[in-house]
């Protein structure tokens, strides 16, 4: 795939609220169990907002660390990107008040809407302004208050989820290093199997959606299942073919942390060792647009990847969306 610029990440951060809560907490509020979570989904604990904290304020933290990471000033980046299902506000865009926030006075922003492949989205759409010369430096955030649109009731759903949010700066980089390819895609017949009904103008705001619960994400697991185990290992492939690799040649895998089962499932479909799949589902739940920001945050501090390691991003979510990329390290 051939760019007119090598794009890559310059800067990494990550945030998640203090707040933890536990399986075992868990248990105290809907009829579940410790066992039943974990033998399901690989999940133990998530992070959780206070009343008081919403996206913006995990994204900005996030945010901060990244610009710290890539030496830049707020004032350097030319676009901010906030992927999202969880705005702080219907308008203004999270992004404009991050921007705010960071006083990065001279970017351009808007959100982006595509849940859990969002950052992967985010990634792709900020390097091809890069790469086209539209833009030096893009901030690109995946931030989530999963926990405000949880249905606490709901056992099939409030079990899974946490809030955090994950950053990337995005700028070019050394010939051949920086995203090598990507696939984009969504089935938007899906798009009723994982939704927030109410609040939008479908079905706006009333007592009715209110007392009916439609504010409150809502899902059916088993076909957002069946979708995740099929698409992750077709999109990976597909990514790989552009970039001309192999698996072979990637170093590690950062999919979106939704569930154990469904990564394993993609690992033996694609013949590939589970231990090349970086998870902290069981820390964090999942976080939506930000679980891959979060993941790739702990592996660099951690300093387990190195210049010219390819990795490869894959998400998947409501929508129903999917987004891969293969990124070969830089820094």
């Amino acid at each position: 795939m051939k760019q007119l610029k090598s794009v890559g990440i310059v800067g990494v951060g990550a945030y998640v609220p203090e707040k933890i809560m536990t399986n075992f907490d868990l248990e105290k509020i809907v009829e579940t169990s410790d066992e039943w979570i974990t033998s399901r989904t690989g999940i133990k604990e998530r992070h959780i907002a206070e009343e008081n904290e919403a996206t913006s304020d995990l994204g900005y933290e996030a945010a901060k660390k990244a610009l710290k990471d890539a030496n830049l000033k707020p004032e350097d980046i030319d676009l901010i990107i906030v992927a999202t299902i969880t705005p702080d506000y219907p308008f203004p865009a999270t992004a404009a008040i991050i921007q705010d926030k960071l006083g990065a006075k001279n970017a351009a922003v808007f959100d982006l809407e595509a849940a859990c492949s969002g950052l992967v989205y985010g990634i792709v759409t900020g390097a091809n302004f890069i790469s086209t010369g539209a833009y030096k430096n893009v901030l690109v955030i995946g931030a989530e208050a999963l926990s405000k649109i949880m249905d606490w009731t709901d056992r099939n759903t409030c079990v899974l989820f946490g809030d955090g949010a994950g950053a990337v700066v995005l700028s070019e980089v050394e010939e051949g290093y920086g995203v090598l390819s990507f696939d984009l895609g969504a089935d938007g017949s899906g798009g009723h199997t994982l939704d927030q009904p109410g609040g939008g103008s479908r079905n706006p705001a009333t007592v009715e959606t209110v007392n009916n619960r439609m504010h409150y994400l809502k899902m059916k697991g088993k076909e957002v299942f069946k979708f995740a185990v099929n698409v992750l290992p077709k999109t990976t492939l597909k990514t790989l073919e552009k970039a001309e690799l192999t698996i072979d040649d990637v170093k590690l895998y950062i999919p979106h942390q939704a569930n154990f089962r469904i990564i394993d499932s993609a690992a033996k479909k694609l013949n590939e060792s589970i231990d090349k799949f970086y998870m902290n589902m069981d820390r964090f739940g999942n976080t939506s647009a930000a679980s891959i920001g979060i993941a790739l945050s702990e592996i660099y501090e951690n300093k387990k990847l190195k210049k010219g390691d390819n990795i490869l991003l894959v998400g998947f979510g409501a929508g129903l969306t999917y987004a891969s990329c293969v990124i070969k390290w830089a820094k």
